[in-house]
């Protein structure tokens, strides 16, 4: 019945996504702002709650304790132990994830409407009553502990954290949010529940629902759900600078196919040439078999089977970033053709017709991300994390026409600096001389 309803739902926000989304602002009674889209035509509600901070808020030397935390959420609360919860989760035909990442914790509930307030309990007893048994912990731990001995086996792994290493140091974006085999394995239960109390508090949440659900009913049910919470959470860390000159750093690692990762500093996502800036990056390496670098890498030299560039803004950092695969004897030539096609990007800039083209697609796959009232739940908390306004979902394609070719030639040449892209290859490349 829940898949059935699924489907019908899916296929009326086909046609929802085109419009105008109505988006609601709701302040509880306690104080706690969300943002509503109503949807009564199914009876289903997609959930969707961020707290701020997330991995950062490790503390030092505990390195991996909010990952560890997050994933114990779901492994027992209040009466409960791990299976009980589950099962009853199950019974109800809902779904709770729970997910840490470098700057958010983030919780996406879905659910029928007869089972809301069933739910919702479960969530809120997960939320301000987690067990976090030693049995479950040892249980995740172990979890946690495979997939660090696979990153340290993986060379896209290894490339990210030289490279983040390298770039940030001691900060927290400086290491895998995972943390160590090390620092896991001394993690305790208390280390546990510090990391909740740390991480998940009133003062750094946000909150959307979409569905079957009005903004006159979510008020008090947020109070239910959230009032509970500590008032205020740990600090958060400080802003740091992009550590990193140009230049080059080799990881021995034995694999034919050598991975590079590179980048420089980066554009804040509230600068006011980020549309510019996400324009320009489209038609560098975002864009797919479109973009410069995939068809100078791939398809006239055939150097790799894929490439690709992005913008990461994140809350106390900004980076351009990139990433490309070749063979331990063409590396060399591959990280060539994109320091050149990045020194072109930023001499030369754009085309008319290569801006239309990156336009026309930007603004035409846009209303394709509102294909769930779980995305859209999705999508508007991020919004509210980075302080964008509700009718940005209706203006934002205005913004990508705004953008003019002056506009995109003048970031290309202000963002990318080609002598300050840093490479992290992890292989055995030929003909590469690492500079540090």
């Amino acid at each position: 019945m829940a898949r059935v309803i699924l489907v019908a739902f899916l296929s009326i926000l086909a046609t929802f996504a085109q419009a105008d989304i109505e988006i609601k602002e709701v302040t509880s009674p306690g104080g706690i702002n969300a943002w509503v889209v109503e949807e009564p035509d199914i009876p289903f509600t997609a959930l969707e709650i961020r707290f701020r901070g997330g991995a950062s808020l490790d503390e030092p030397g505990k390195r991996g304790a909010v990952n560890l935390m997050t994933g114990l959420l779901e492994e027992g609360a209040a009466d409960m132990n791990a299976q009980e919860f589950q099962t009853r989760l199950e019974d109800l035909a809902a779904s709770l994830r729970f997910r840490s990442y470098d700057d958010t914790l983030s919780i996406s509930a879905k659910f029928l409407t007869e089972n809301k307030d069933e739910v919702l309990t479960l969530l809120r007893q997960a939320l301000t009553e987690p067990r976090f048994d030693q049995d479950a912990i040892d249980r995740v731990r172990a979890q946690v502990l495979t997939g660090i001995a696979g990153d340290l086996k993986d060379p896209q792994s290894i490339a990210s954290a030289a490279f983040n290493k390298a770039a940030f140091g001691d900060h927290p974006y400086g290491t895998p949010l995972d943390g160590t085999a090390e620092s896991v394995n001394a993690l305790t239960q208390d280390d546990i529940f510090a990391a909740h109390k740390n991480t998940i508090a009133r003062d750094r949440v946000y909150v959307s629902a979409v569905g079957d659900i009005t903004a006159e009913e979510i008020g008090p049910m947020l109070d239910e759900l959230l009032g509970d919470l500590p008032a205020e959470g740990a600090p958060f860390p400080e802003d740091i600078d992009f550590g990193l000159e140009g230049g080059m750093t080799v990881v021995d690692y034995e694999t034919p196919q050598a991975v590079a990762l590179f980048g420089h500093e980066g554009i804040e996502r509230d600068d006011e040439d980020f549309f510019a800036a996400y324009v320009m990056n489209e038609v560098l390496g975002a864009g797919g078999f479109e973009s410069r670098l995939m068809n100078e890498v791939r398809e006239k030299r055939g150097l790799t089977y894929g490439i690709g560039t992005y913008l990461v803004p994140k809350f106390h950092a900004e980076m351009v970033l990139g990433s490309v695969a070749s063979s331990n004897a063409t590396i060399a030539e591959a990280i060539e053709v994109t320091r050149a096609e990045w020194a072109r990007m930023a001499e030369e800039g754009l085309t008319q017709e290569e801006l239309d083209t990156a336009k026309t697609y930007l603004t035409g796959e846009y209303p394709l991300r509102f294909d769930g009232n779980g995305e859209i739940a999705s999508i508007m908390a991020g919004m509210q994390m980075i302080d964008l306004p509700p009718d940005y979902v209706v203006n934002r394609n205005s913004y990508i026409e705004a953008v003019t070719l002056d506009d995109v030639n003048r970031v290309a040449a202000e963002l990318l600096h080609p002598d300050d892209l840093h490479f992290v290859i992890v292989g055995q490349p030929e003909g590469l001389q690492p500079t540090q």
